[in-house]
């Protein structure tokens, strides 16, 4: 089932099938390319976003309590927020967090040595591990190739970009009348990718020991974990369930 990559308007001529439904998938598209680019790097669309409540308006769209207390605020710049997302996330930055699966494995894909100094031998932690097949072999089975992420497969924003397509093309499928088959494939491909951010739980922990200055980034990764719980549990297909 190839994804194309449109903008998520449903094609005109086609008669709406659930108003809410497809409603819903265009909100959770639009939180979930939000969390992308923002963990992608895209300081300016995320300064914009503190300041004009952007992160509030979207929690108000959806049928789900967020965390969004700490993400409404105009006294972080882009120069700053960019300093912060290199301190945490761009190696060598001195408090860094992985932002990839594999940098969170429980264990290493193979045994190996490194003397870097964000891997302890014998510990698990890698750069493009299992999870990153995993996710790769994902993408290419319909034929998506991430814009983000880095070019690493298991980059959180790469995950977040596909999580976004998908919804993208749920919402154009139920406006276009398609069958439950159709819907039911597309949102399983959601649940296999939501069920490769298990590790979001233990990124969300660490960025909030490490980013104890501004706190934003800690703020951001709660927001993503919470909301992608939610989705799993009650987002995807819930208004059809």
């Amino acid at each position: 089932m190839p994804l194309d990559a449109s903008d998520g308007r449903a094609d005109t001529g086609h008669a709406t099938n659930d108003t809410t439904e497809s409603s819903v998938a265009r909100a959770r598209a639009t939180v979930y390319g939000l969390l992308s680019g923002v963990f992608d790097g895209d300081v300016e669309t995320l300064s914009s976003a503190l300041e004009d409540g952007t992160f509030t308006e979207l929690a108000a769209a959806l049928p789900a309590e967020m965390p969004t207390d700490a993400l409404a605020r105009s006294d972080l710049d882009a120069e700053t927020l960019k300093i912060g997302y290199d301190n945490l996330f761009v190696v060598p930055g001195p408090h860094y967090v992985p932002p990839f699966a594999s940098g969170h494995a429980d264990d290493p894909s193979e045994s190996f040595e490194s003397d870097s100094p964000y891997h302890e031998v014998g510990q698990a932690g890698e750069l493009l591990g299992d999870p990153a097949a995993a996710a790769a072999r994902a993408h290419a089975a319909v034929d998506f190739e991430p814009q983000r992420g880095d070019g690493i497969p298991d980059h959180l924003a790469a995950d977040l970009e596909f999580m976004q397509l998908l919804c993208e093309h749920e919402a154009r499928r139920l406006q276009a009348g398609e069958s439950d088959d159709e819907l039911a494939a597309v949102r399983e491909l959601q649940r296999a990718t939501i069920s490769r951010l298990a590790w979001l739980d233990t990124f969300h922990e660490r960025v909030a020991q490490h980013d104890t200055a501004e706190g934003v980034y800690a703020a951001l990764a709660r927001f993503a974990r919470t909301f992608v719980a939610w989705d799993v549990d009650e987002g995807i297909g819930s208004t059809n369930s």
